[in-house]
């Protein structure tokens, strides 16, 4: 579903939520299920739309379902670690190689056909996927010799094949909803960077009330769009929880420039295109958002003015010193958002030219849909997030920056920027890492980030 949905679109993952009694009634028949399953999300699709996926969305549901016992026994198996499925290997083979350190993996593989530069996947699966596929996989890996450790899911039909082909085997899943799943500070590797739009598992009921969510999600972002553009400030703030939209202010923002009506950067950190807008929103009058990448359709949708920066550093410089001049302004140093509990490298400009900085940490909570992208539709980020039964927004004010702490006392920008970044960091219980925009975008869309015209 997560392929179909992330992959193909809406129209593809509910074709296929349609045809699930019919993969539940074939599914023990030569693995007729998991082959209709196949074709249905993987049909007409790019080789690389795909990839993407298995590369930037299916790790972190990997990775929140791993069983923590059957990982303890992955993990402490040395040698030659291989992974045997019966699912398309393009879904688990980065998960794999690049988390669980796994050599090899051997899975269903699906046709493609190329047409032009681009391959695209058939949707037919080539080879077998039950037990003789199973059995010659392993055969082929290991030869005559058997592995020292086996490891199979509980309730696998084929998991006789592995107790009987293995020295020792470990059947894991076997309590079912109550089984323990691999904590986040024990993953094998930080999970800081995913992309996909679905913020749930898409199980089949999960995925049947999506579907009958999506016009009342609509609406409501129609109803929660209005009120934030059309609406005074202090009435937006009290009306938008009569929709589910919880937005929660801590500190106080009036205090912050002591009666200073320009000139105060507020420096927060990255989690959708609404920071901006909802920092004004708690302040109580607009602000410039000063952007580094952003869509010309979001720049003409939005309500607050935006400025956007060049790249280049005396010249960026010399436009936030003309803003500042102009009024207060909002600038989010890591470039991009960050889902995760998480902080990229703050960009150290903005300290080199502002006078009067108050750092703002800003959190989101999420239920059915993400409101960011890194490969898809950017300008569609707004509308994903307010669709939410109930979306969350915290926006906390830290105070001003300490006069000892700014470039004029003599510190470098770099660690006038670090220092912002830790105490935004430790206000929201998030990590700092040295990652920037041009890791994610390589990690999760295969380019360095520029924003294209259409999107």
């Amino acid at each position: 579903m997560l392929v179909a949905f992330e992959a193909g679109g809406p129209l593809r993952s509910l074709l296929l939520l349609l045809c699930y009694p019919l993969v539940l009634l074939l599914g023990g028949r030569r693995g007729l299920g998991m082959r209709i399953m196949a074709f249905i999300s993987f049909c007409g699709l790019r080789e690389r739309d795909v990839e993407l996926v298995a590369r930037g969305v299916l790790p972190k549901f990997f990775l929140e379902n791993l069983d923590a016992r059957a990982y303890e026994v992955w993990a402490a198996a040395g040698g030659r670690r291989v992974v045997v499925t019966g699912v398309p290997r393009v879904m688990v083979e980065w998960f794999a190689k690049e988390y669980l350190g796994a050599r090899e993996v051997v899975g269903a593989e699906m046709r493609v056909v190329c047409v032009g530069s681009e391959r695209f996947f058939t949707g037919i699966v080539a080879g077998g996927l039950g037990a003789a596929a199973k059995l010659r996989a392993i055969r082929d890996l290991f030869g005559e010799s058997k592995p020292d450790v086996g490891l199979v899911s509980h309730g696998n039909p084929h998991d006789h094949i592995f107790v009987s082909n293995c020295k020792q085997a470990y059947l894991v899943n076997k309590e079912g909803n109550n089984r323990a799943t691999l904590p986040r500070e024990k993953y094998p590797k930080p999970l800081v960077f995913h992309d996909g739009r679905l913020a749930f598992l898409p199980t089949p009921a999960a995925t049947l009330f999506l579907f009958l969510w999506l016009p009342m999600g609509f609406a409501l972002f129609l109803l929660r769009a209005i009120i934030g553009i059309f609406l005074p400030y202090w009435l937006a703030r009290n009306i938008a929880p009569l929709t589910g939209f919880c937005f929660q202010v801590d500190g106080h923002a009036a205090l912050a420039g002591e009666g200073k009506l320009s000139g105060v950067l507020y420096v927060c950190n990255h989690r959708t295109l609404l920071d901006p807008l909802l920092l004004s929103t708690a302040i109580g009058r607009p602000l410039t958002a000063v952007t580094y990448s952003l869509s010309p359709i979001s720049e003409l949708l939005s309500p607050i003015r935006t400025a956007r920066l060049t790249r280049d550093r005396k010249r960026d410089a010399e436009k936030i010193s003309d803003l500042l001049k102009q009024g207060d302004l909002v600038v989010c140093p890591e470039g991009t958002t960050c889902r995760e509990p998480y902080l990229l490298r703050f960009s150290a400009l903005f300290a080199e030219v502002a006078e009067e900085m108050v750092p703002v940490a800003v959190d989101t909570a999420v239920g059915m849909f993400y409101g960011t992208t890194a490969s898809g539709f950017k300008s569609l980020d707004p509308v994903f997030f307010l669709m939410n039964p109930r979306p969350k927004y915290v926006v906390r004010f830290l105070g001003r920056m300490p006069a000892d702490k700014k470039c004029a006392a003599g510190f470098p920008a770099t660690e006038v920027a670090n220092w912002i970044q830790k105490r935004i960091a430790g206000a929201l219980g998030f990590e700092c890492t040295s990652l920037t925009r041009k890791d994610k975008y390589l990690i999760l869309a295969g380019n360095d980030g520029v924003v294209e015209h259409s999107r």
